[in-house]
């Protein structure tokens, strides 16, 4: 009997994954598990991702990184993303690596015990979200040579995030980035690490890979751009998501199908229905349009997905209870893929394999 519902999680295909971005990149790899390893699982996906040769792992919140500590990863974390007025002692005392946006919270890290804290000073080249602000620049380098001189703090990196927008954009923000990195110089600033590249940078501007890459959408084996597959980038998707079919019943032309009738039969035909809806991550706008494969044959969602469920029209294809459906996999294999069903929802991979959730159970292979 296949699983009601499972993601499954090839953990080879993290590992191979880094070796070909690190081959790639020639530089070290920082893996990016925020958001649960994008909905894979973040301590498996971190433990994966170091055996694959990653430097160092990096998540979002400070949370996410105590969770991996709880987890027995000793490898070196930092998290970049905090609550204002938080207390830094918990994070230098369990070893994290802070990621500093702004002077409050380089003051905040400087009275963490014990010391010296290690920082990433996370600076603004142009995207306009956290990070070091043009107006505080110079009074945060100067505070942080400071501060590291005293002993307060060690600034491990320096670091900033592309915007994608366009090469010349990525360009414009890499000149930026490597004029702060001069300001910081002339404040006695010498960082260990400097990173700026995601996995699009990482891929597509070689100039920008300098000391570290940090990966995130491609260690889940998922192309960060339009028009280029995870195969041509050398990378493996290692989520698959299956469902097993709950119900079949045959339906005279003209039947309604699922909430508000956006899909009605136009034939006598054979109607399949798979256990999985929004509840569980499956993006609502693809409605009628998301792909399936059922017992190795494509197939489309007809009508509303609901909150636990959708239908997919078989016409006169043979199915039964219990038969398997592939929401999205590896495209090499014949399986609809996580961007697809992106394109099929008007949004992206991202998206797809990170909002899956809680009530699906995972399952890891190697």
């Amino acid at each position: 009997m296949n699983p009601f519902r499972e993601a499954t999680i090839d953990l080879g295909a993290i590992s191979d994954n880094v070796q070909h971005l690190r081959r790639l990149t020639a530089t070290d790899v920082i893996a990016v598990v925020k958001a649960n390893g994008y909905g894979h699982g973040a301590a498996e996906v971190a433990i994966a991702a170091l055996a694959g040769g990653a430097s160092r792992v990096g998540t979002a919140t400070l949370e996410e990184s105590f969770a991996l500590r709880r987890a027995g990863i000793t490898a070196p974390l930092m998290a970049w993303l905090h609550e204002p007025g938080r207390r830094f002692d918990d994070a230098v005392q369990a070893g994290i690596e802070i990621g500093v946006s702004s002077l409050a919270q380089l003051v905040a890290v400087s009275e963490a015990s014990p010391a010296p804290a290690s920082v990433h000073l996370k600076v603004d080249t142009g995207l306009s979200r956290n990070g070091i602000a043009a107006a505080e620049l110079e009074r945060v380098l100067a505070e942080a040579a400071r501060l590291e001189r005293i002993g307060r703090i060690r600034v491990v990196g320096i670091f900033s995030h592309l915007s994608g927008a366009s090469p010349d954009d990525d360009r414009a923000q890499l000149a930026r980035y490597e004029q702060i990195l001069a300001r910081a110089e002339a404040h006695g600033i010498r960082p260990e690490i400097r990173h700026l590249a995601a996995t699009a940078g990482a891929i597509a501007l070689p100039e920008a890979r300098l000391d570290a890459v940090r990966i995130g959408i491609g260690l889940y084996g998922l192309s960060p751009f339009a028009g280029r597959s995870s195969a041509e980038l050398g990378l493996r998707p290692a989520m698959t998501l299956r469902a097993a079919v709950a119900a079949v019943r045959r339906v005279p032309s003209g039947t309604g199908v699922s909430y508000d009738y956006v899909h009605r039969t136009e034939r006598e035909t054979t109607l399949a229905l798979v256990p999985l809806g929004y509840a569980d991550g499956i993006p609502r706008q693809a409605s009628d349009r998301g792909p399936v494969l059922i017992n190795g044959r494509p197939h489309t969602v007809c009508g509303r997905i609901a909150m636990d469920q959708f239908v997919v029209d078989m016409g006169d294809e043979p199915v039964a209870v219990g038969d398997e459906v592939v929401v999205f996999g590896d495209p090499t294999l014949g399986h609809p893929s996580a961007t697809d069903w992106a394109d099929a929802a008007g949004t992206i991979n991202y998206e797809i394999v990170t909002r899956i959730g809680a009530r699906v159970p995972r399952r890891t292979m190697s």
